[in-house]
């Protein structure tokens, strides 16, 4: 099996076209759509579908693609490690940080280490809504990433590393501002106009499912991702939101906008770091996960972080 077709197959999932893979590739067209044949037939299985929108995988194209990334992934670490003749740690080591998460508050801290303690190692820090990381984790795209939930999910192992709470942030003037450090029930939050992410969010999910046990309906005036307008937006008056201390924390404007507890309930989410399955950790991965790991154990043990609990592997 070629090495080359595999990866050419590899682009073209990624990209979606075969046109695209190809000018990308630098390959005429007709010689990379022989080499996706050529797979094809040696396979005995219809690998990609076509349509005017581009190409999608089969069920088979996708189990080639997993494989795929795993064998090109492993070459390329046998390349880098081979060629480092048993010196130093080398390579890239790649870490999903999801957003709205303590997952994207370490990421300074992790770079600050790595450079510090494993300069010959390359860190590729990754953080975005839009991509599912337990997927990407599992194919060999990421080599690890920190996202919501415990598992599991098939082809990641994870390992726990934290539970947060999530916490009210409101204009410095709002109804509350009388209370102190008192902690606001959710059931105070009725006629609040709240600024949230989008349904498919993972705080958005929690809010919503705290609110329906509660049976209470909350008052969305606007959905907004952007942490930037989020901060503005509340320092301006403009409605509260709900974050998680490590994000909340960061986006408040002193004399503009502050945190309160929420309780009853309590919303809680628990935070893990996932590795693949089946693709083997080289030693710069392992490395660096056990940095990962010890940074969120620190952090939360600095008891800076209120909310924050330590889960058990």
């Amino acid at each position: 099996m070629d090495i080359r077709r595999l990866q050419a197959f590899v682009k073209i999932i990624d990209i979606g076209s075969i046109s695209r893979a190809a000018d990308i590739l630098n390959i005429a067209q007709p010689a990379l759509s022989q080499q996706l044949a050529s797979l094809e037939t040696a396979f005995k299985q219809k690998l990609l579908i076509r349509s005017k929108m581009g190409v999608t995988p089969t069920a088979a194209g996708l189990e080639l693609y997993r494989h795929a990334q795993t064998m090109i992934k492993q070459l390329d670490r046998a390349m880098t490690e081979v060629s480092s003749g048993g010196g130093p740690l080398v390579g890239k080591v790649s870490v999903g940080l999801s957003p709205y998460s303590s997952g994207s508050t370490l990421s300074l801290a992790l770079l600050k280490e790595v450079r510090a303690k494993l300069p010959g190692i390359i860190l590729h820090l990754t953080e975005s809504f839009d991509d599912i990381y337990s997927g990407m984790v599992m194919t060999g795209r990421l080599d690890m990433a920190i996202i919501h939930g415990a598992g599991p999910i098939k082809g990641v192992n994870f390992t726990p590393l934290m539970k947060e709470n999530f916490f009210l942030v409101a204009p410095e003037d709002s109804v509350f501002a009388g209370r102190g450090s008192a902690p606001v029930k959710l059931s105070e939050l009725t006629e609040v106009p709240l600024l949230l992410p989008p349904d498919y969010n993972f705080v958005r999910k929690h809010i919503n499912t705290a609110f329906a046990r509660k049976q209470i309906k909350p008052h969305i005036v606007a959905e907004v991702e952007a942490l930037l307008t989020l901060q503005d937006a509340v320092a301006a008056g403009i409605g509260f939101t709900i974050l998680p201390w490590s994000v909340a924390s960061k986006i408040i404007v002193p004399g503009k906008s502050r945190v309160y507890e929420l309780c009853s309930p309590v919303i809680q989410e628990d935070v893990s770091l996932c590795v693949p399955e089946s693709i083997p950790e080289t030693e710069a991965g392992v490395a660096v996960r056990n940095i990962l790991i010890a940074l969120a154990k620190s952090m939360v043990m600095s008891q800076n972080w209120p909310g924050t609990q330590i889960m058990d592997a």
